[in-house]
């Protein structure tokens, strides 16, 4: 009987369950993430016009946020139902199980068979194709009237163009634009069973060229991509490597001002006389994904299908400007940069869409500014490469007994139990609680949200510190982080990014930085103390604006006058050698660390001197008059007023604050990350960028990253402490020093 009551409660409820589940799902907008921007965003808002089988709600995320931020979401059954994202992230997002097979959402027969290769992983599509990206050769027909067949024959040109134009513009130093030429070479970033790819001959080879090319002139030395766009917008470059966003920017110059300055057409990159090859780039497919829990909806699949869909493709190559992934949307024959960019992804490599191929930008990249600064041979820059890819790429710790851990926490828990229990037998524990609870009612919410916000995302921190390995294959390896980054992971202990040299970095980095701004904020604030000074609320004004602005605004344009090319401090330079007849050359600001280190610390020095500024006025104000009358009646100079009488009695409030700017210099992250970015190779690096180094580019270790927090925390910690505790010293020794006179 009670099996025949659960087999009929059974079947009456499942229909009820599917059918509100259904209900559901209808009622349930479909959500869809993207990365778009400009006309590309305007192309979706157009083609989504014309789905009607369920509402869709879009969400525009940043490009470089945008893996994080699936990679938070999916697993927790949020965020998109599907997403438009590059091919080349599949690898890691399958991994991570936050991407779905395309099934039937993908339909056969009308994509570029490269395009469907891109998408595919193991024999199965895991996306939509929608769009085929590269970059091509950008050429100023005001410049040159014939282009040369041969990348040689560009740069040959540079002898006879106007003074200040480069022949050639291209991201030098990047791996990602150094790829055209090391494909022509005949070299590859990634091996096909995943090893490192940039070494040998061919690599070498392709790194001497490029050499050649910044030796001759052809090519700007520290061109970044808004360096290459600046040159070809302004004139200053014949031509350019650069994707469809150097169109779109010139474009929208285009549409403020109604006309361009710079006449130019796309075509196909050239060939390398030396090898007889031609320059293949990357080929990026920019595809529809879908989440785990989006692919289970039909309506879903069928929003992925009608933004693959021949009309959608028109709508983007009419509005958007990009090159279909479908074989029966022609490009349209009205528009030259279409078919330019349509006939170079004919001949572009894709990129390759496995794990490892994240792994290699990094080292790549700073063994090509290696050779490019003069550092090391080709060779040697490579081989290191190569041991810094595998150093990533090594398998996690093995994993570790949990039982440790369980048995110390389970004795902490013990230990505070009986405490507890020892406190609840007080008889007056009662009475005390009673008379408490108003003031806990007050302070309740407060300590919830600090438990929320701080206290439990340190534990999460500390706990995630225990674990290794790449996302989805992560494992108890218990302290294995901590002794691998004490160890320095087996190398040299003082060895180019050990967590020793690190720390030496990070602890000149605060000390230096700290003294400036202690010295420039107490200078300035006793002279704009002083009460005969005019207009001192104007100055106070004026010098707490750097305090104001947001860092990351700060960092980049300090970034931007550094430029070595078109920064301020060239422009002085210059001016200077044009007034003074001098013979002073533009300093290469990120090719050694001395001035890189000096461009971060000017930087952040400008942005922390205000705080202490403002404390040093805060901290006068409480100096009694009297005081400082009766020391000039004695007296005593105006030196001896401030050194005996003045500084020691805004001690006790500057010492805070210098603990509290010496924690924040510690660990500034935005500085050092958007002026430097760590170079060269990475000498400027603090711990804090560190650690996010080895949780967003290098494979995602976030285990690792997460000691590195630890650690971070763990020293900040004993070292305030220990200020604390002298602080504590040094005034009871002053109270006794004076009660004995």
């Amino acid at each position: 009987m009670p099996v025949s009551l659960a087999r009929l409660t059974y079947v009456l409820v499942l229909p009820v369950w599917w059918l509100l589940g259904s209900a559901a799902w209808a009622a349930e907008p479909i959500r869809l993430w993207h990365a778009y921007r400009g006309a590309e965003e305007e192309a979706l808002t157009e083609v989504l016009a014309g789905f009607e089988d369920a509402p869709v709600e879009t969400l525009a995320i940043p490009y470089d946020a945008f893996g994080s931020k699936l990679a938070a979401a999916i697993p927790l059954g949020e965020g998109p139902h599907l997403y438009i994202d590059s091919h080349e992230r599949l690898g890691d997002y399958r991994r991570r199980k936050i991407v779905a097979p395309a099934g039937d959402a993908l339909e056969l027969g009308v994509f570029d068979p490269v395009a469907v290769q891109a998408v595919a992983l193991d024999g199965e599509a895991w996306g939509v194709p929608l769009s085929r990206k590269s970059v091509a050769l950008y050429v100023n027909t005001a410049l040159v009237d014939e282009v040369p067949a041969t990348l040689e024959g560009i740069a040959a040109l540079q002898p006879s163009l106007p003074p200040g134009v480069y022949a050639y513009a291209y991201e030098v130093k990047k791996a990602y634009s150094h790829a055209p030429l090391l494909h022509a070479f005949g070299g590859r970033m990634l091996a096909d069973d995943d090893s490192f790819g940039f070494v040998g001959s061919e690599a070498e080879a392709s790194l001497r060229f490029a050499v050649g090319l910044v030796e001759q002139g052809a090519v700007p030395a520290n061109a970044d991509g808004g360096l290459v766009t600046n040159l070809f917008k302004s004139g200053k470059a014949a031509f350019a490597a650069s994707g469809p966003w150097l169109a779109a920017d010139l474009a929208a110059d285009l549409a403020s001002d109604g006309a361009s300055d710079v006449p130019y057409r796309v075509q196909s990159l050239p060939v390398l006389d030396a090898t007889g090859q031609p320059l293949r780039p990357f080929l990026t497919v920019e595809a529809v994904m879908l989440s785990p829990h989006g692919a289970q909806r039909p309506e879903v699949r069928a929003l992925a299908r009608h933004l693959a869909s021949a009309t959608a493709a028109e709508v983007r190559q009419r509005r958007a400007r990009t090159v279909t992934a479908r074989t029966d949307v022609p490009a349209p024959a009205d528009d030259p940069l279409l078919a330019a960019f349509a006939e170079q992804a004919k001949v572009a490599i894709p990129m390759p869409s496995s794990p490892a191929m994240r792994a290699t930008w990094e080292p790549a990249d700073r063994a090509i500014g290696k050779v490019l600064r003069g550092q090391a041979e080709p060779a040697d820059a490579l081989e290191e490469a190569q041991h810094r890819f595998d150093d990533v790429r090594r398998p996690p710790p093995p994993p570790a007994s949990p039982w440790p851990i369980v048995v110390l926490l389970s004795a902490l828990s013990l230990w505070g139990a009986f405490v507890l229990v020892q406190r609840a037998r007080q008889p007056e524990l009662r009475e005390r609680l009673r008379r408490s609870l108003p003031a806990y009612r007050y302070v309740a919410h407060a300590v919830l949200a600090v438990g929320m916000l701080v206290i439990l995302p340190l534990v999460v921190g500390a706990a995630t510190s225990l674990f290794a390995g790449p996302a989805g294959e992560v494992q108890y390896v218990g302290l294995a982080n901590f002794i691998e980054i004490l160890t320095a992971r087996g190398g040299p202990l003082l060895a180019t990014g050990s967590f020793y040299t690190v720390l030496l970095v990070t602890l000149l980095w605060t000390l230096v930085n700290v003294a400036f701004h202690l010295g420039i904020g107490l200078a300035l604030g006793l002279l704009l103390s002083r009460p005969l000074l005019r207009l001192r609320a104007v100055y106070r004004v004026l010098l707490i604006i750097p305090w104001a602005v947001p860092s990351y605004v700060t960092a980049l344009a300090w970034k931007g006058m550094f430029d070595q090319q078109y920064g301020a401090i060239t422009g002085i330079i210059l001016a200077l050698n044009d007034a003074l007849g001098l013979s002073m050359e533009p300093i290469a600001w990120f090719s050694s660390f001395s001035t890189a280190f000096t461009a971060n610390a000017a930087t952040n020095i400008w942005l922390g001197f205000p705080f202490m500024m403002v404390v040093t006025i805060g901290a006068l104000t409480a100096v009694p008059k009297d005081v400082l009358e009766a020391a000039e009646v004695d007296g005593a100079t105006r030196w001896q007023r401030l050194t005996k009488v003045v500084l020691p009695m805004i001690k006790p409030t500057m010492m805070p604050s210098i603990t509290l700017g010496a924690i924040w210099t510690f660990n500034m992250f935005n500085v050092v990350f958007l002026v430097s970015g760590g170079d060269p190779d990475g000498s400027t690096d603090i711990l804090v960028s560190e650690a996010y180094r080895w949780a967003f580019t290098r494979e995602a270790q976030y285990g690792y990253a997460a000691a590195y927090a630890v650690l971070i925390f763990l020293m900040l910690m004993i070292t305030t402490r220990l200020l604390e505790r002298s602080r504590g010293r040094w005034d009871r020794g002053g109270r006794g020093g004076g009660s004995d006179d």
